[in-house]
């Protein structure tokens, strides 16, 4: 038994008041799911989420709030915590919610230990950068590019590329100080910027570019170990010297898979290690750098004794031989040297020699001639070659040999690949990527916001003085047919660079070997953690397994598919090839970093305010054209294939991909682009050509919020096919406050019979205090400027003659009168539940089009437009007018042929005659009927149930057979024919309680006569009808013209019946209404 109990009077409250009551009369044992009591509620009567701060018990509450001064907002502390309160939660960043609720989720078990970042720029962002930025290239390609395209070219090279580089480290300097970065790095920045469709498309692309950057380190690794440390490692060995190149390629993979397996296990055990060897790589990369500037320098004064042996003007390859000369003088006489045995047949001085070799004299120059030299000037300009040309010293005279044949046999050095600008742009610049690596960090700073721009941007200037130098340097100390030698083979297979360096070339050497390792492994540990997170956002479902892993979070699976995508690069095995497959992807990156922040400049939103302030648009723009224009300067079909990748992925998770809402720039684009488009729609009026319906669709829902016609929706889908405006709108009766749940359940079941019917547009749901005022201002307000309905399709209100209907008689004919007035196109769909679904698929019929009265055309498009639709493809038109006595039916069927063919519509035209006869009885006697029952319904009081049986009775009266009535007479039938539903007790009481006045009524009601007016148009509503009936009886649809209401409402009833009478017997009906403008010409 309850403990307690409220008595409240129900007659003084009205409904929302009784629900309050009942929650108060609840006991404390109330059971599960009723309403929380009122004091959890608004002053304004809706329920609040319970918050994480404040407490919501009444005495908890009290006591929270006693002293506080705060008692004007107790009711809303729920929702809106004081400031204290919220500061206090903010204190540390990592419990900040950042309006992603999904990706904190997923992060949340990894913020339980709050961590104490305390990394500053210089170690934080500064060295990573440093580390990633120099790598491989400087080491093997840059004296090799700085040969091929000359010192100005090269520098040109160099500059673009770092300048590439630099605005897009201001712009990702802009997005990381525009609050909080968390782990994610660029992936989480160009994602939160650009949405979840870019964002995921960059992101993958960034991830393979990585990937394949952890490749090309592989590579450069193996490459260096196989041809400066142990040549003689080589497992493969070229039957021939015309296979060297082959064997060295199938060399380079087994040794490149072997050493990814390798890598791929110390990742796999523990990162840690990898991170602690982080430095180590680091120094030897410094020590390398330094090593070379030394050398530099000791040529100025004392320039190292390097001998290069030509042959003519072409470079020897000293691998095979040790002096430079053609014949020795000994004390025995003279004697011929190993180079003369490469080019002779034998040893003997009166051998059959080369021609080449016969006539051209041996010289040795200098390799590495000194800054002093003046070599400087001779390295200026580019010699690109064709491949397996000879490298050859300019300037220096030869004698030339007709029809040389170049055997592969002779020790010459060769160019191994063809050369142009456009090539080693592609080749290059992935010696200056790594700029995001203190982005990737920004979890582990002491302030991310102060370390990411300073340190990035630092590391930026540093490098490209360290590249740019370089290319000064090298042109300025080195021969220029050892700076082509890309192999060092001219040097006895030293690396070029190194020989530079003091005090050893082994300080290069092993330096750039473990730096290409280090870099290698910090690759494969980057790439799993950014699949990793790419997964866990879940914006790419198939990739979702990727987000698992160990028990400590290591990404097990990511990091195997890494491997596998990495060894694809190895398997191509040539550093040269794979270099321009990842520059793509860095600089589709780099490219959609910079439209981010551009974007977001533009924009002004509110919530841009980065703290790094040298930045602006025109930078951000001009970055993304250079990136743009740098993928197809390196390679135009890679940069249009990783586009194709992008785009792919882009779509994919548009259609595919989970819904994210990140408030990114490109939504804001879009709204923006949306204000422009209705700004510009809204000055001109729209052209006939321009003419399309968009639609408002009036939709009638039941006591649970469901959608009473679904097959409207699915009609509106068949009709716009996704083009135009669409709004979907509902009336709820009652007032806001009470109806807000209901409205927001309507709303939802609405919106989600739109994406099961496939309907494109919008959902409008309006709480009026009547049926009547909502469907009116939905009518006038619906729509937004220029992208405003023009038409307005409804459902027939079958039950329209129940008084009790929601969607009454009265409601259906003021909404005609409405679009009337506000001069838009009326679509009543009659039979709606009869009209197919969208997987309904009609093989063969018409669609026939009863053109009465022109009112625009729209009955001709509309036919038009369904065809578009599968459903009604395969649906022949017919075109029917009807033609009076006086009209000529021949001309006006060739006339309606020829406005058809300039129309472009392709129909079957007929002209139907109506013979002017009398009226009949059936005619004559239904519209008695009809005038009879509203004049009956107005003079008596009948109760609910008399009245359904009275309209009953007519009803079965209005459908009787033609061939009955044509037996009666044609005179009008007597009052006493008319069969009433009164009893003889019911008469005599009528009587009694007002006999006069009740006696005169009668006498009026049976002494009625129809009205002249109502007599004929219920005559042409039967003609029409027969008509309709015997031409388009089988018709899958039949459009029709809808007369429109009568001027005087008095008699609105019997306009519905005029409506019901001219389509009685046709099973779908779409009567139209136009607007009275034209929306269809014949002009182009």
């Amino acid at each position: 038994m309850p403990t307690n109990f409220t008595v409240v009077p129900v007659e003084a409250r009205a409904d929302g008041d009784q629900d309050e009551a009942a929650e108060l009369t609840e006991a404390p044992g109330a059971p599960e799911g009723h309403e929380p009591d009122c004091s959890s509620r608004a002053g304004d009567g809706q329920s609040r989420e319970s918050s994480p701060i404040i407490n919501n018990g009444d005495m908890e509450r009290e006591s929270f709030f006693e002293g506080k001064n705060m008692a004007l907002f107790e009711e809303e502390m729920d929702s809106n915590p004081m400031v204290s309160s919220l500061l206090n939660k903010l204190a540390n960043y990592t419990n900040l919610s950042q309006g992603v609720v999904e990706h904190e989720e997923a992060e949340e078990s990894r913020r339980r230990e709050v961590k104490n970042p305390g990394m500053g720029t210089f170690i934080g962002v500064y060295l990573p950068c440093l580390q990633n930025i120099l790598g491989v290239i400087l080491f093997l390609r840059l004296t090799w590019i700085v040969g091929v395209a000359g010192v100005l070219e090269s520098f040109l090279i160099v500059f673009m590329c770092c300048t590439c580089t630099m605005l897009t480290a201001i712009s990702m300097s802009a997005i990381a100080t525009n609050g909080v970065v968390p782990a994610g790095g660029s992936y989480y920045m160009i994602s939160r910027s650009l949405g979840p469709e870019f964002g995921g498309a960059v992101g993958l692309c960034f991830y393979l570019g990585t990937t394949f950057a952890g490749a090309m380190y592989i590579l450069g690794t193996i490459e260096i170990f196989l041809t400066y440390i142990s040549p003689g490692a080589s497992i493969i060995h070229a039957q021939s010297p015309d296979g060297e190149a082959v064997a060295m390629l199938h060399n380079m993979r087994v040794y490149g898979t072997c050493t990814l397996v390798l890598m791929a296990m110390v990742v796999f055990v523990g990162v840690k290690y990898v991170n602690k060897l982080a430095l180590v790589f680091l120094a030897c990369v410094v020590l390398s750098i330094l090593a070379i500037y030394a050398g530099v320098i000791k040529t100025a004064f004392d320039p190292p004794d390097i001998p290069v042996c030509l042959l003519g003007n072409r470079t020897l390859s000293r691998r095979n031989f040790d002096v430079c000369a053609k014949v020795l003088t000994t004390n025995n006489g003279t004697v011929t040297t190993a180079l003369w045995g490469l080019f002779c047949n034998n040893s003997m001085p009166s051998a059959i020699c080369d021609e080449y070799f016969a006539q051209n004299n041996l010289t040795e120059i200098q390799g590495i001639p000194g800054v002093a030299s003046g070599v400087f000037l001779d390295n200026l300009w580019s010699v690109y070659t064709d491949k397996g040309v000879f490298v050859e010293k300019q300037g220096t005279p030869s004698v030339p040999v007709p029809e040389e044949s170049r055997s592969s046999k002779l020790p010459y050095v060769l160019t191994d690949i063809m050369t142009y600008f456009t090539m080693l742009v592609g080749i290059y610049f992935p010696s200056v990527t790594g700029i995001m690596a203190g982005s990737n960090r920004s979890g582990d700073l002491r302030d991310a916001q102060k370390s990411i721009p300073t340190g990035t941007i630092l590391a930026i200037v540093t490098t490209s003085f360290i590249y740019l130098s370089c290319i000064m340097l090298f042109g300025a100390c080195i021969e220029g047919v050892i700076l082509r030698d890309k192999f060092g083979e001219a040097l006895q297979g030293n690396l070029v660079i190194g020989m530079l360096a003091w005090p050893s070339p082994w300080v290069i050497v092993i330096g750039s070997f473990f730096s290409t390792c280090g870099a290698g492994l910090q690759s494969l540990t980057g790439a799993p953690r950014l699949l990793q997170a790419i997964a866990r956002d879940g914006i790419v479902p198939f990739l979702q397994v990727f987000g698992h892993g160990k028990a400590n979070g290591e990404p097990t699976w990511a990091l195997l598919l890494t491997a596998l995508i990495c060894e694809i690069g190895i398997l191509i095995a040539s550093l040269d090839s794979v270099a321009p497959i990842l520059s793509m992807f860095f600089l589709m990156c780099y490219m959609f970093v910079n439209l981010a922040c551009a974007v977001q400049t533009l924009l002004r939103t509110p919530n841009w305010r980065p703290r790094f302030r040298y930045y602006h648009w025109t930078l951000s723009f001009l970055g993304m054209s250079l990136c743009l224009a740098l993928m197809f300067i390196c390679s135009w079909y890679y940069a249009l294939f990783a586009m194709l990748i992008a785009g792919c992925i882009y779509k994919y998770i548009e259609y595919r991909g989970a819904e994210k809402e990140w408030g990114d720039g490109i939504r804001g684009l879009s709204l923006n682009a949306a204000r422009y488009a209705l700004l510009r729609v809204e000055h001109g009026t729209l052209h006939t050509k321009n003419w399309r319906p968009q639609v408002l669709v009036m939709l009638n829902l039941d006591s649970e919020q469901c959608v009473k016609h679904p097959r409207l929706l699915s009609f509106t889908t068949q009709l716009k096919a996704g083009k135009g405006l669409t709004i979907v709108g509902s009336v709820l009766e009652g007032t806001y406050l009470d109806k807000h749940a209901e409205a927001q359940q309507a709303e939802e079941n609405i919106r989600s019979l739109m994406g099961i019917e496939k309907t494109k547009g919008f959902c409008q749901l309006v709480v009026s205090s009547n049926l009547r005022d909502g469907m009116s201002h939905l009518i006038q307000s619906a729509g937004l400027g220029g992208m405003k309905h023009n038409t307005v399709l409804m459902a027939w209100p079958e039950s329209w003659k129940e008084e009790d209907n929601p969607f009454s008689w009265k409601n259906f004919v003021d909404t005609v009168r409405d679009t009337t007035a506000a001069q838009q196109a009326l679509l009543v769909a009659k039979n709606v539940d009869l009209f197919p679904q969208n997987q309904e698929r009609f093989s063969d019929g018409h669609i026939d089009v009863w053109w009465i009265v022109h009112d625009g055309g729209l009955l001709m498009l509309l036919p038009f437009l369904l065809r578009q639709h599968k459903v009604w493809r395969k649906c022949r038109m017919r075109i029917f007018t009807v033609a009076q006595v006086d009209d000529n039916s021949i001309q006006m069927k060739k006339d309606l042929q020829t406005f058809l063919y300039h129309l472009r519509i392709s129909a079957e035209v007929e002209v139907v005659e109506m013979v002017e006869n009398d009226i009949s009885a059936f005619t004559y006697e239904k519209t008695l009927v009809m005038e009879q029952r509203s004049q009956m319904l107005k003079q008596m009081q009948l109760s609910k149930t008399e009245r359904e049986r009275e309209a009953q009775l007519i009803h079965d009266r209005n459908t009787a057979s033609h061939s009955v009535v044509a037996a009666r007479t044609r005179a009008p039938p007597t009052p006493d024919k008319v069969q009433m539903t009164w009893t003889k007790e019911k008469l005599i009481a009528e009587k009694l309680k007002n006999k006069d006045a009740n006696m005169s009524g009668f006498k009026d009601l049976f002494s009625l006569k129809p009205n002249q007016s109502n007599v004929r148009r219920m005559h042409t509503a039967v003609k029409l009808n027969g008509v309709v009936l015997n031409k388009s009886q089988d018709a899958q649809l039949v459009l029709l013209n809808m007369p429109g209401p009568p001027k005087n409402r008095q008699g609105d009833e019997n306009y519905m019946e005029f409506l019901e009478v001219l389509t009685e017997g046709l099973n779908r009906v779409l009567l139209v209404r136009g607007s009275g403008r034209e929306v269809i010409t014949i002009y182009s």
